[in-house]
């Protein structure tokens, strides 16, 4: 299929109201949890996604009954332990969460395989950090090369583990957690740095004894998993970043972000943004906050105005992951120098995060280094412009859109369908916040 190519030109100002789409990330847990629970769920503000679709259909695939409603969808799952063996290859699309995190629930169908496949970017992305603790954990793991997909998971009799994970990753977190649900004993997950904890706060919404502390997650056997009747998603902190990152950099813009996941975990970009002299208003939760049952939702008000460079530390990355495109995006129209540093994980994204983004920024006029494990940004005040490919990575496009608005002279973006794996709707919305919508 021909990538559709969509041009920004530059804008005098944005303003107006915006609810980012669903949070995927929340999205595709209440799903997975959903099919693993032994009592109907309903599920409101499900993200309408190419990411999020797949993971509904792959546990359609598992033998869940999915009903998608008007304003909600109810999912009737099989159990912790009564996921149906499907005729062939579970197709995870381009959804990365749910190939790494679906594992941690087909590790538990003793006698029973499965095999997990996806598009030619997930084919290069490595699965052997969850291969590691799930096979300490006693499952038969088979991987293409080793460590990539297709793979296969042969379910098997867990047992707990007390793991260090090498890199703070969320995704690896909650697929070792989802693991020990059905695991004999305790099973610890230490992290390096803190990661995202929308996993935590499901499993401790249903009931699940979780323990965080000392930069250790504790999970214990459970006999079933029952969720909330009802799960409400919020909008997704991750989307709401690229209006934000417009809101700031195009002149004299004004913009209200509604009902976004203000979890601490989840806004790291806010916090370094905010080093940099951005003017972002809202009620965020405390970083190293208590863990709760649900996420913290909240309004954000964004006010154009200068920026100074700033130096992304190794453990601010993970809080931050996705959103570090536009923390270079911020760099190019920022005085001084902005630095990330300990983002080696951007290499294994849709895209190598890490050289597209250079490569795409210096291609509009903006001067950056990449370095092994992240980049150095010169601020020279803004973007010229010209044309930005998106390589199948939807923040990619959506980072080449927010330059065009903000750019002097416009950037086209080529595959600017990769946005629809996470926000739809995106065009439209920058959209509507133009003068005279």
């Amino acid at each position: 299929m021909t990538p559709t190519t969509v041009r920004f030109d530059p804008v005098t100002r944005l303003k107006g109201t915006l609810t980012p789409p669903a949070d995927k990330s929340i999205s595709h847990r209440a799903a997975l949890l959903g099919a693993m629970a032994s009592e109907p769920v309903r599920v409101h503000n499900y993200l309408d996604a190419a990411d999020t679709n797949s993971t509904l259909a792959a546990m359609q695939q598992l033998g869940a009954l999915v009903d998608q409603q008007p304003d909600h969808l109810v999912i009737r799952g099989t159990g912790l332990r009564e996921a149906a063996p499907p005729e062939g290859p579970i197709d995870v699309g381009n959804a990365g969460t749910l190939m790494r995190l679906l594992p941690g629930w087909l590790a538990a169908q003793e006698g029973r395989s499965y095999v997990l496949d996806g598009d030619s970017s997930i084919r290069g992305r490595p699965v052997d950090r969850i291969a590691v603790p799930l096979r300490l954990m006693g499952v038969g793991i088979e991987a293409t090369d080793e460590r990539y997909p297709p793979f296969t998971v042969h379910g098997g009799k867990l047992n707990g583990i007390d793991y260090t994970l090498p890199v703070a990753s969320a995704q690896v977190k909650s697929c070792i957690l989802l693991a020990a649900l059905t695991a004999s004993g305790r099973t610890i997950v230490r992290e390096p740095e803190p990661s995202r904890d929308h996993t935590e706060r499901m499993l401790l919404a249903a009931g699940v004894p979780v323990v965080r502390a000392d930069g250790a997650v504790t999970v214990e056997n459970q006999d079933e998993l029952v969720l909330d009747e009802q799960i409400v998603v919020p909008a997704d902190l991750s989307s709401a970043a690229f209006a934000i990152a417009a809101g700031l950099l195009v002149p004299k813009s004004r913009l209200l972000l509604q009902n976004v996941n203000t979890n601490w975990t989840r806004t790291g970009f806010v916090r370094i943004a905010q080093r940099m002299g951005a003017i972002i208003i809202g009620d965020l939760e405390e970083h190293g906050a208590p863990l709760t049952a649900g996420e913290p939702v909240g309004d954000l008000d964004v006010t154009a105005g200068p920026l100074v460079g700033t130096t992304v530390e190794s453990w601010e990355v993970p809080l931050a992951i996705d959103e570090l495109p536009l923390v270079a995006l911020l760099g190019c129209f920022a005085e001084g120098e902005t630095v990330v540093r300990g983002a080696a994980e951007l290499k294994v994204k849709e895209s190598d995060r890490i050289q597209t983004v250079v490569d795409g920024l210096n291609g509009l006029g903006g001067q950056l280094e990449a370095t092994p494990d992240g980049f150095v940004v010169t601020g020279t005040g803004g973007l010229r412009g010209g044309t930005i490919h998106s390589h199948g990575d939807h923040r990619l496009a959506m980072l080449g859109a927010v330059a065009g608005l903000a750019s002097r002279e416009g950037v086209e973006v080529v595959g600017m369908d990769a946005a629809d794996v996470s926000y739809p709707g995106f065009a439209d919305d920058m959209a509507r916040l133009l003068p005279g919508s």
